[in-house]
């Protein structure tokens, strides 16, 4: 006999207004990025050859692998365990960590380089959606300080397990933001 599927929608009903809200927000950003991207098509692409492919891609590969902490950590809280749990929440934010030092070297190499918000139009968007994003990382890694140490113990009632799952689903946004700026930022030609 097949298993039904969980149909468990996890966190609070607020959190996913939120995560609407930011999500449609981030969105007009795209838009009008790809808009201004239409008036300079060869301008953005020689101005997106500043920035470093490799550092973007760790960056990508840093917030995946932290998603991926994060999700396992949820799973071990549903569990109880609170070995695994807290551990999970902290590589995560190790991880977070290191997406912040990989930021702030590229945002250090792009100053050095003479590159600011008003050299072109392409660094405005570049240094607006990735401090934009910065700061959802810094909110996100909060969370998973507060998971770290809230994981020690049991989860006692259905609202103490909303809060960690949405924490999670707040991360897994911030994640799923960096790539798509990610995208358009070091990719799209």
């Amino acid at each position: 006999m097949a298993q039904q599927a969980d149909s468990h929608v996890p966190g609070e009903a607020g959190l996913w207004l939120l995560i609407f809200g930011e999500m449609s927000f981030f969105t007009a950003l795209f838009g009008a990025f790809l808009h201004a991207r239409g008036f300079d098509p060869a301008g953005f692409d020689a101005a997106r050859g500043a920035l470093s492919k490799p550092t973007g891609m760790a960056n990508t590969l840093v917030l995946l692998t932290s998603s991926l902490l994060v999700a396992k950590g949820v799973e071990a809280a549903r569990k109880g365990d609170t070995r695994r749990a807290p551990l999970l929440f902290r590589l995560g934010l190790a991880c977070a960590a290191g997406f912040v030092v990989l930021k702030g070297i590229e945002y250090t190499s792009l100053f050095g380089q003479g590159m600011t918000l008003g050299s072109h139009p392409f660094f405005s968007f570049y240094f607006g959606l990735t401090a934009l994003h910065l700061g959802h990382v810094v909110i996100g890694s909060v969370f998973l300080l507060l998971l770290s140490r809230f994981t020690r113990r049991p989860l006692a009632k259905p609202s103490h397990l909303a809060l960690v799952e949405s924490a999670g689903v707040f991360w897994h946004m911030v994640d799923l933001l960096w790539l798509v700026i990610f995208a358009l930022l070091y990719l799209v030609e």
